[in-house]
Protein backbone atom coordinates (compact mmCIF):
# COMPACT_ATOMS: atom_id res chain seq x y z
CA UNK A 1 0.00 0.00 0.00
CA UNK A 2 2.98 1.94 0.04
CA UNK A 3 1.98 5.29 -1.70
CA UNK A 4 -1.32 4.57 -2.62
CA UNK A 5 -3.74 7.25 -2.81
CA UNK A 6 -6.76 6.21 -0.05
CA UNK A 7 -9.85 8.01 0.81
CA UNK A 8 -11.61 6.74 3.96
CA UNK A 9 -15.01 8.29 4.89
CA UNK A 10 -15.70 8.30 8.74
CA UNK A 11 -12.54 8.31 9.71
CA UNK A 12 -12.34 9.97 12.90
CA UNK A 13 -13.80 6.88 14.85
CA UNK A 14 -14.57 3.56 15.55
CA UNK A 15 -13.95 1.05 12.33
CA UNK A 16 -13.17 3.99 10.17
CA UNK A 17 -10.35 5.43 12.39
CA UNK A 18 -9.17 1.75 12.35
CA UNK A 19 -8.94 1.54 8.51
CA UNK A 20 -6.96 4.90 8.92
CA UNK A 21 -4.58 3.58 10.88
CA UNK A 22 -3.95 0.29 9.44
CA UNK A 23 -3.71 2.20 5.64
CA UNK A 24 -1.33 4.62 7.84
CA UNK A 25 0.95 2.09 9.12
CA UNK A 26 1.27 0.18 5.33
CA UNK A 27 2.63 3.55 3.82
CA UNK A 28 -0.58 5.15 2.30
CA UNK A 29 -0.98 8.60 1.40
CA UNK A 30 -4.63 9.57 3.34
CA UNK A 31 -7.49 11.37 2.64
CA UNK A 32 -9.66 11.58 5.76
CA UNK A 33 -13.57 12.60 5.36
CA UNK A 34 -14.36 13.72 8.57
CA UNK A 35 -18.37 15.19 9.84
CA UNK A 36 -16.66 16.81 13.08
CA UNK A 37 -13.12 18.59 12.09
CA UNK A 38 -11.94 18.85 15.92
CA UNK A 39 -12.41 15.14 15.84
CA UNK A 40 -10.56 14.61 12.12
CA UNK A 41 -7.94 17.11 13.15
CA UNK A 42 -7.25 14.85 16.18
CA UNK A 43 -7.04 11.79 13.92
CA UNK A 44 -5.13 13.63 11.80
CA UNK A 45 -2.59 14.32 14.44
CA UNK A 46 -2.47 10.74 16.23
CA UNK A 47 -1.74 9.37 12.85
CA UNK A 48 1.63 11.66 11.75
CA UNK A 49 2.16 11.44 15.80
CA UNK A 50 2.75 7.59 15.15
CA UNK A 51 3.97 7.98 11.95
CA UNK A 52 6.56 10.39 11.55
CA UNK A 53 6.41 11.81 8.10
CA UNK A 54 3.00 10.27 6.54
CA UNK A 55 0.38 12.08 4.57
CA UNK A 56 -2.86 12.36 5.70
CA UNK A 57 -5.10 15.47 5.31
CA UNK A 58 -8.45 16.17 6.54
CA UNK A 59 -11.57 16.82 4.39
CA UNK A 60 -14.28 18.59 6.59
CA UNK A 61 -18.18 17.32 4.67
CA UNK A 62 -21.33 15.98 6.31
CA UNK A 63 -22.49 12.94 3.53
CA UNK A 64 -25.70 14.02 4.60
CA UNK A 65 -25.50 16.93 2.75
CA UNK A 66 -24.89 16.72 -1.13
CA UNK A 67 -23.73 20.37 -0.96
CA UNK A 68 -21.25 19.00 1.34
CA UNK A 69 -20.31 15.90 -0.70
CA UNK A 70 -19.81 17.89 -4.03
CA UNK A 71 -17.82 20.33 -2.42
CA UNK A 72 -15.22 17.91 -0.87
CA UNK A 73 -15.32 15.46 -4.10
CA UNK A 74 -14.06 18.74 -5.93
CA UNK A 75 -11.13 19.17 -3.14
CA UNK A 76 -10.34 15.81 -3.13
CA UNK A 77 -9.90 15.93 -7.10
CA UNK A 78 -7.91 19.21 -6.38
CA UNK A 79 -5.84 17.40 -3.77
CA UNK A 80 -4.94 14.02 -6.31
CA UNK A 81 -5.05 13.37 -10.13
CA UNK A 82 -6.05 9.58 -9.28
CA UNK A 83 -7.12 7.63 -6.07
CA UNK A 84 -6.70 3.99 -5.39
CA UNK A 85 -8.46 3.31 -3.35
CA UNK A 86 -12.13 5.11 -1.89
CA UNK A 87 -13.33 3.25 1.68
CA UNK A 88 -17.16 4.10 2.31
CA UNK A 89 -16.80 3.65 6.08
CA UNK A 90 -19.35 6.23 7.32
CA UNK A 91 -22.63 5.16 8.33
CA UNK A 92 -24.92 6.16 11.55
CA UNK A 93 -28.31 4.46 13.12
CA UNK A 94 -30.35 7.50 13.99
CA UNK A 95 -33.04 6.19 16.21
CA UNK A 96 -35.41 8.48 15.63
CA UNK A 97 -36.38 9.81 12.38
CA UNK A 98 -35.07 12.83 10.75
CA UNK A 99 -35.14 14.59 7.31
CA UNK A 100 -31.59 15.65 5.47
CA UNK A 101 -31.27 19.26 4.20
CA UNK A 102 -32.10 17.74 0.71
CA UNK A 103 -35.47 16.39 1.73
CA UNK A 104 -34.21 12.48 2.18
CA UNK A 105 -34.49 10.55 5.11
CA UNK A 106 -31.18 11.71 7.26
CA UNK A 107 -30.25 7.91 7.57
CA UNK A 108 -30.10 7.08 4.35
CA UNK A 109 -28.78 10.10 2.86
CA UNK A 110 -25.90 9.36 5.35
CA UNK A 111 -25.47 5.40 4.65
CA UNK A 112 -26.53 5.29 0.83
CA UNK A 113 -27.10 8.71 -0.90
CA UNK A 114 -23.95 10.79 0.17
CA UNK A 115 -20.96 7.94 -0.27
CA UNK A 116 -23.09 6.95 -3.81
CA UNK A 117 -22.61 10.38 -5.05
CA UNK A 118 -18.93 10.99 -4.00
CA UNK A 119 -18.20 7.58 -5.52
CA UNK A 120 -19.78 9.04 -8.29
CA UNK A 121 -17.94 12.33 -8.70
CA UNK A 122 -15.09 10.45 -7.92
CA UNK A 123 -15.19 7.98 -10.45
CA UNK A 124 -12.14 9.70 -12.93
CA UNK A 125 -10.09 9.63 -10.11
CA UNK A 126 -10.59 6.16 -9.65
CA UNK A 127 -10.47 5.20 -13.23
CA UNK A 128 -7.10 6.85 -14.25
CA UNK A 129 -5.14 4.75 -12.01
CA UNK A 130 -4.10 0.85 -13.46
CA UNK A 131 -6.44 -0.53 -11.17
CA UNK A 132 -8.15 0.59 -8.10
CA UNK A 133 -11.07 -0.33 -5.50
CA UNK A 134 -14.08 0.53 -4.05
CA UNK A 135 -14.68 -1.29 -0.37
CA UNK A 136 -17.93 -0.44 1.37
CA UNK A 137 -18.85 -1.47 5.06
CA UNK A 138 -22.32 -3.01 5.03
CA UNK A 139 -23.90 -5.31 7.66
CA UNK A 140 -25.56 -8.28 7.28
CA UNK A 141 -28.36 -6.40 8.53
CA UNK A 142 -29.46 -6.24 4.71
CA UNK A 143 -30.50 -9.58 5.38
CA UNK A 144 -34.31 -8.64 6.80
CA UNK A 145 -35.35 -6.36 4.33
CA UNK A 146 -38.01 -8.33 2.27
CA UNK A 147 -39.56 -5.61 0.16
CA UNK A 148 -37.32 -2.97 -1.60
CA UNK A 149 -39.01 0.26 -3.40
CA UNK A 150 -36.91 1.99 -6.08
CA UNK A 151 -38.56 4.92 -6.61
CA UNK A 152 -39.39 5.29 -2.15
CA UNK A 153 -36.50 4.05 -0.61
CA UNK A 154 -35.54 7.92 0.26
CA UNK A 155 -38.66 9.28 1.18
CA UNK A 156 -38.70 10.57 4.79
CA UNK A 157 -41.27 8.81 7.14
CA UNK A 158 -41.42 8.34 10.96
CA UNK A 159 -40.35 5.80 13.29
CA UNK A 160 -38.98 5.42 16.37
CA UNK A 161 -36.20 3.08 18.06
CA UNK A 162 -37.80 0.04 17.05
CA UNK A 163 -38.49 0.76 13.56
CA UNK A 164 -34.82 2.46 12.84
CA UNK A 165 -33.79 -0.94 12.22
CA UNK A 166 -36.12 -1.04 9.38
CA UNK A 167 -34.54 1.74 7.98
CA UNK A 168 -31.19 1.30 8.76
CA UNK A 169 -31.15 -2.47 6.97
CA UNK A 170 -32.31 -1.06 3.65
CA UNK A 171 -29.58 1.43 3.94
CA UNK A 172 -27.22 -2.00 4.24
CA UNK A 173 -29.20 -3.50 1.44
CA UNK A 174 -28.32 -0.27 -0.62
CA UNK A 175 -25.06 -0.56 -0.18
CA UNK A 176 -24.88 -4.31 -0.97
CA UNK A 177 -26.79 -3.84 -4.26
CA UNK A 178 -25.59 -0.67 -5.08
CA UNK A 179 -21.94 -2.49 -5.32
CA UNK A 180 -23.10 -5.21 -7.34
CA UNK A 181 -24.13 -3.04 -9.80
CA UNK A 182 -20.88 -0.56 -9.87
CA UNK A 183 -18.71 -4.14 -10.29
CA UNK A 184 -20.47 -5.08 -13.52
CA UNK A 185 -20.85 -1.54 -14.67
CA UNK A 186 -17.07 -0.30 -14.13
CA UNK A 187 -15.07 -3.79 -13.94
CA UNK A 188 -13.82 -3.16 -17.49
CA UNK A 189 -12.15 0.09 -16.55
CA UNK A 190 -10.03 -1.74 -13.97
CA UNK A 191 -12.11 -0.89 -10.94
CA UNK A 192 -13.23 -3.40 -8.24
CA UNK A 193 -15.81 -3.09 -6.02
CA UNK A 194 -16.59 -4.85 -2.51
CA UNK A 195 -19.17 -4.82 0.13
CA UNK A 196 -18.61 -6.44 3.89
CA UNK A 197 -19.99 -7.10 7.29
CA UNK A 198 -17.29 -6.34 9.79
CA UNK A 199 -19.40 -8.66 12.34
CA UNK A 200 -20.46 -7.18 15.41
CA UNK A 201 -18.30 -4.44 16.69
CA UNK A 202 -18.33 -2.76 20.04
CA UNK A 203 -18.65 0.85 18.08
CA UNK A 204 -21.57 4.11 18.93
CA UNK A 205 -23.20 3.27 15.61
CA UNK A 206 -23.86 -0.62 17.49
CA UNK A 207 -24.63 0.86 20.72
CA UNK A 208 -27.70 2.85 18.81
CA UNK A 209 -29.47 -0.48 17.87
CA UNK A 210 -32.31 -1.25 20.19
CA UNK A 211 -30.78 -3.90 22.49
CA UNK A 212 -27.18 -4.47 21.56
CA UNK A 213 -25.87 -2.41 24.58
CA UNK A 214 -27.57 -5.85 26.12
CA UNK A 215 -26.57 -8.02 23.83
CA UNK A 216 -23.20 -6.72 24.21
CA UNK A 217 -22.49 -6.90 27.34
CA UNK A 218 -23.42 -10.47 27.63
CA UNK A 219 -20.95 -10.89 24.67
CA UNK A 220 -18.05 -8.73 24.61
CA UNK A 221 -15.65 -11.48 25.88
CA UNK A 222 -16.55 -13.79 23.73
CA UNK A 223 -15.39 -14.13 19.31
CA UNK A 224 -18.87 -12.79 18.78
CA UNK A 225 -18.02 -9.15 19.50
CA UNK A 226 -15.12 -7.77 17.49
CA UNK A 227 -13.04 -4.88 18.02
CA UNK A 228 -13.11 -1.66 15.99
CA UNK A 229 -9.44 -2.78 15.05
CA UNK A 230 -10.90 -6.27 14.28
CA UNK A 231 -13.44 -4.78 12.38
CA UNK A 232 -11.55 -2.90 10.28
CA UNK A 233 -9.06 -5.69 9.03
CA UNK A 234 -11.54 -7.07 6.47
CA UNK A 235 -11.28 -3.85 4.87
CA UNK A 236 -7.74 -3.53 4.54
CA UNK A 237 -7.52 -7.44 3.08
CA UNK A 238 -10.37 -5.82 0.64
CA UNK A 239 -8.26 -2.98 0.00
CA UNK A 240 -4.48 -4.21 -0.34
CA UNK A 241 -4.76 -8.20 -0.95
CA UNK A 242 -4.05 -9.67 -4.28
CA UNK A 243 -6.66 -12.24 -4.12
CA UNK A 244 -9.32 -9.42 -3.92
CA UNK A 245 -7.92 -7.87 -7.00
CA UNK A 246 -10.35 -9.71 -9.58
CA UNK A 247 -13.32 -10.40 -7.51
CA UNK A 248 -15.90 -7.67 -7.43
CA UNK A 249 -19.68 -7.54 -6.54
CA UNK A 250 -19.11 -10.03 -3.69
CA UNK A 251 -20.67 -9.20 -0.09
CA UNK A 252 -18.44 -10.77 2.36
CA UNK A 253 -19.21 -11.86 6.00
CA UNK A 254 -17.27 -11.62 9.49
CA UNK A 255 -19.93 -12.65 10.94
CA UNK A 256 -19.99 -16.23 12.66
CA UNK A 257 -22.67 -18.70 11.35
CA UNK A 258 -24.64 -15.82 9.38
CA UNK A 259 -22.20 -16.12 6.49
CA UNK A 260 -22.95 -19.57 5.97
CA UNK A 261 -26.05 -18.88 5.12
CA UNK A 262 -27.85 -18.95 1.91
CA UNK A 263 -27.67 -15.17 0.01
CA UNK A 264 -30.70 -12.45 1.18
CA UNK A 265 -33.67 -13.11 -1.39
CA UNK A 266 -32.97 -9.61 -2.90
CA UNK A 267 -29.07 -9.90 -3.37
CA UNK A 268 -29.69 -10.93 -7.06
CA UNK A 269 -32.03 -8.89 -8.92
CA UNK A 270 -30.20 -7.54 -11.54
CA UNK A 271 -33.47 -5.31 -12.39
CA UNK A 272 -33.82 -4.10 -8.89
CA UNK A 273 -29.83 -3.00 -8.76
CA UNK A 274 -30.15 -1.60 -11.57
CA UNK A 275 -33.46 0.75 -10.64
CA UNK A 276 -31.83 1.85 -7.32
CA UNK A 277 -28.94 2.92 -9.20
CA UNK A 278 -30.58 4.78 -12.00
CA UNK A 279 -33.03 6.67 -8.83
CA UNK A 280 -30.19 7.01 -6.63
CA UNK A 281 -28.72 8.94 -9.43
CA UNK A 282 -31.79 11.21 -10.15
CA UNK A 283 -32.10 11.87 -6.05
CA UNK A 284 -28.82 13.28 -6.36
CA UNK A 285 -28.75 15.14 -9.53
CA UNK A 286 -26.57 12.94 -11.96
CA UNK A 287 -27.72 12.02 -15.33
CA UNK A 288 -28.56 8.67 -16.07
CA UNK A 289 -25.72 6.91 -18.49
CA UNK A 290 -24.42 3.57 -18.33
CA UNK A 291 -21.11 4.32 -17.43
CA UNK A 292 -23.02 6.77 -14.89
CA UNK A 293 -20.58 9.30 -15.29
CA UNK A 294 -20.70 12.33 -12.88
CA UNK A 295 -22.55 14.90 -15.39
CA UNK A 296 -24.56 17.27 -13.79
CA UNK A 297 -27.72 17.69 -14.24
CA UNK A 298 -29.86 19.03 -11.00
CA UNK A 299 -33.13 18.25 -10.74
CA UNK A 300 -35.54 18.41 -7.71
CA UNK A 301 -34.89 15.28 -5.14
CA UNK A 302 -38.44 14.43 -5.29
CA UNK A 303 -39.21 14.65 -9.25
Amino acid sequence: MRGRHCVVTGASSGIGKEIARGLAAAGAELALVCRNRDRGEATVAELTDLWPGADVRLFVADLAVLADVRSVAGEIRRHWKHIDVLVNNAGTHDLRAAVSPDGFDRMIATNHLGPFLLTQLLLDSLRSGASSRIVTVASEAHRSVLHLDPRSFAAPGSYGPIGSWTVYARSKLLNVLTTQEAARRWGRHGITAHAYCPGLVSTALVRNIPLAPRLLAAAEHTPLVHSAAQGAQPALRLAGEPEFADRGGAFHSWMPLLRLLPPAPLRFHPLLQRQLWERSEELVGLCRTEDSEPARVEVSPHE
